[in-house]
């Protein structure tokens, strides 16, 4: 990617999301999971690629109403859409009723359930539901609220089509992915003996790992061939949607930042860059001890270390406490890698009222601004 040419003619810092990584990734995964299933992307993971992203995916799951609005104005199907999220509320909802509606709805409590029973019944018409089954934390419902949904399951509008299960994220452990599935294929086994229905499909989100920094080593060709064989294994005669968000969407995506200043003192060698945390966060990052995979433009040689820090006034700006073996100089430019995934959207992007990058999107040699720069002071004052 010719960065200098992206930043003389739409200047620094910058994300920029590549679609043909992005649709290689998608068939990339396909390849190995295999074509029994389904691949659901979730959408916080990167909205901006929404509108290119849908054609190559069976689903996208969506989390507030917000981005269902994305989404619309992105022209996703709605037979593509599903309705998540902790939080439903009743004008939001009435909104999408009022229009084409969403194929599909995640229910995640009995309040849940009832609004959108009253709707259907309200508006006459008919939805799918996945029954969210919590992993012990705020999102779904425990077995009991489950059951009684299913003890009074006898809505004409409501279709319960299956269950739903988020495990967590950044999981690598392969055992522990067989046990859990294993273990959720008895439950709802159980479910179907107990209540004589059909359960058609289990949607599930292993939170498959993303390895952001230099030094961690990933087989994740053989982790992906190990994780289609467990799910041969666990889940049989059953449609299996595979919800993924980071996996999809990290590696299509640099964040460029420009050094701006360079300076030393008793703690060390400081390189300043127009970017900062309130724009790029990795998971795991650990107060900025680890280095993301990046690279330097112009490349040098050279051997001094930094501390990349950003522009905001606070000291927990660092982007890398020890950026080794990079001559640099002021006008150098940085690109962190993997910025695909939640870098954009889990900074503290409001923070002393700097400007929101510009989002561009390449699609093979042509580059799109989706978003223009954006003043926050119009927001925070």
């Amino acid at each position: 990617m010719d960065y200098e040419k992206i930043v003389s003619e739409h200047q620094t810092p910058v994300y920029v999301y590549d679609v043909d990584i992005l649709e290689n990734r998608v068939a990339y995964l396909r390849n190995y999971l295999g074509e029994n299933v389904n691949i659901v992307y979730a959408v916080k993971a990167n909205t901006f690629v929404m509108p290119f992203v849908h054609p190559y995916v069976d689903a996208l799951e969506l989390c507030s109403f917000g981005e269902y609005e994305i989404a619309v104005k992105g022209k996703v199907p709605y037979e593509k859409m599903v309705i998540s999220g902790v939080y439903k509320d009743e004008a939001s909802m009435r909104a999408m009723f009022n229009g084409e509606i969403p194929r599909r709805f995640t229910i995640e409590s009995l309040q849940q359930w009832n609004l959108l029973s009253k709707l259907c019944r309200e508006y006459g018409k008919t939805i799918e539901v996945l029954l969210r089954l919590t992993s012990g934390n705020q999102f779904g419902m425990c077995k009991e609220n489950l059951e009684s949904i299913l003890d009074q399951n006898d809505d004409e509008f409501i279709k319960i089509v299956g269950i739903q299960y988020f495990s967590k994220t950044q999981r690598h452990s392969l055992s522990i992915l067989e046990k859990e599935l294993d273990k959720l294929n008895t439950y709802i086994d159980e479910l179907e003996h107990r209540y004589d229905i059909r359960i058609e499909e289990f949607e599930y989100g292993p939170g498959f790992p993303v390895y952001y920094f230099e030094g961690d080593e990933f087989d994740e060709e053989s982790f992906l061939k190990g994780f289609s064989e467990i799910l041969k294994k666990t889940i049989k005669n059953r449609k299996i949607n595979i919800e993924l968000g980071r996996s999809i969407a990290a590696s299509c995506g640099e964040y460029i930042t420009r050094v701006v200043d360079l300076k030393k003192n008793e703690t060390g060698t400081y390189a300043i860059v127009d970017g900062g945390i309130n724009h790029i966060a990795y998971y795991g990052q650990t107060m900025a001890i680890k280095v993301p995979h990046n690279e330097v433009v112009p490349k040098r040689d050279g051997n001094e270390s930094y501390i990349v820090c950003g522009s905001l006034c606070t000291i927990n700006d660092i982007l890398v406490k020890n950026f080794q073996n990079k001559n640099l100089q002021i006008g150098d430019l940085i690109v962190f890698k993997n910025a695909g995934a939640y870098c954009s959207t889990e900074g503290i992007s409001l923070f002393l009222s700097r400007d929101l990058p510009r989002v561009l999107v390449k699609i093979q040699e042509k580059i799109i601004e989706v978003r223009g720069s954006f003043k926050t002071s119009s927001l925070n004052g």
